[in-house]
């Protein structure tokens, strides 16, 4: 399975994107500011511009800011070309990183596949685009599907095309795709309802500001974080002002491994941490006053305190009206040994 590919989980893939602004010089520094950060894996977008958009696709709100007028000429900006693809891959995985990227069609498809990529990463306009997510299916290997701006049946048909198409394993990604993404519209509940609904690891692809939100969905269940990238949040491009800087990156890989941490095995027991405590916080049957040897137990003769070293408070019946065999002190935990024959009343 992909992610046993990865020791530690979740998996934290860094979105280097299109923060690369198309200079090539700048995405390896991505993957070095990926490395340096702690990330388990970088990704990258392979297109071609005309392969995704058409002359008529307009901007969205938040790549308004670029100069270019249309999402045409902005994708064309912000290409890498092919034969870049396997060194960046080549230098990501000397610095000991996953190497990812999501195809916009059957030519850079074609091209991460040749380059046996470990996963395909889709992206959630293509959750609707269910010939190019058979065309995906058909090269049989993991794939890893972002949700944003699906209905949970669009998300059903996308994951039916690429299960009978043979996809040999699916992620799902649940994403709000705004940048950034408003708190109120993270709707981080999803993470438990695809995992319960589809049976598979379920992560979040995250843009929204900050890393709280990533923090929430790991503690929620999320076994992959995906989160954007950059060297410089104040730079022209798409998808800089909703990413992280470097920094603000390894803060978040430190708090993600920290609440991992946390959540433990599920199971519910006293932690090796407590156990010191344990014996000195709990309470146990204790000796109201000095008591002789040859006197017996009576409930008036006991008492509950601190620390936990005699019998339990729950076998106060099982203790009463026995026969001392041993002095006992006042305060002194009273133990089976202190203890003989029930005496009848």
């Amino acid at each position: 399975m992909f992610l046993d590919n990865f020791k530690q989980q979740p998996l934290i893939i860094a979105e280097a994107g299109v923060n690369h602004n198309g200079d090539i010089e700048l995405a390896h520094k991505l993957i070095e500011a990926a490395a340096q950060a702690g990330a388990g894996a970088v990704k990258f977008q392979t297109f071609k511009a005309e392969e995704c958009a058409g002359r008529f696709a307009d901007t969205a709100a938040y790549q308004k800011g670029c100069a270019a007028e249309d999402q045409f000429k902005l994708l064309q900006e912000l290409e890498l070309p092919f034969a870049a693809f396997a060194e960046l891959k080549s230098h990501a995985e000397q610095l000991g990183l996953a190497f990812l990227s999501t195809p916009d069609g059957t030519a850079s498809l074609d091209l991460l596949c040749r380059l046996n990529l470990p996963a395909i990463k889709t992206a959630s306009g293509e959750v609707t685009n269910l010939p190019f997510l058979r065309e995906i299916a058909a090269r049989r290997k993991p794939v890893i599907l972002s949700t944003g701006m699906s209905s949970l049946g669009e998300v059903q048909k996308a994951f039916n095309t690429l299960l009978n198409g043979g996809a040999s394993e699916i992620i799902l990604l649940h994403c709000t795709s705004e940048y950034p993404a408003p708190p109120a519209d993270c709707n981080l509940r999803c993470i438990p309802l695809l995992k319960q609904t589809f049976s598979v690891a379920v992560g979040f692809s995250d843009h929204s500001e900050g890393h709280e939100a990533a923090v929430a969905a790991t503690a929620l269940g999320a076994q992959i974080i995906e989160k954007h990238l950059t060297l410089d949040r104040g730079m022209t491009g798409p998808d800089h002002a909703a990413s992280l800087d470097p920094r603000q990156f390894s803060e978040m890989v430190t708090a993600l491994h920290k609440t991992s941490l946390m959540l433990g095995n599920g199971n519910k027991s006293a932690a090796a941490s407590e156990q010191a405590n344990l014996v000195l916080v709990r309470r146990s049957l204790v000796a109201t006053a000095d008591l002789k040897a040859g006197d017996v137990l009576t409930p008036e003769k006991i008492s509950i305190k601190r620390p936990a070293g005699g019998i339990q408070p729950e076998l106060f019946d099982q203790a009463v009206n026995r026969r001392i065999t041993k002095n006992l002190c006042a305060d002194e935990p009273i133990t089976w040994s202190h203890l003989g024959e029930v005496v009848p009343l």
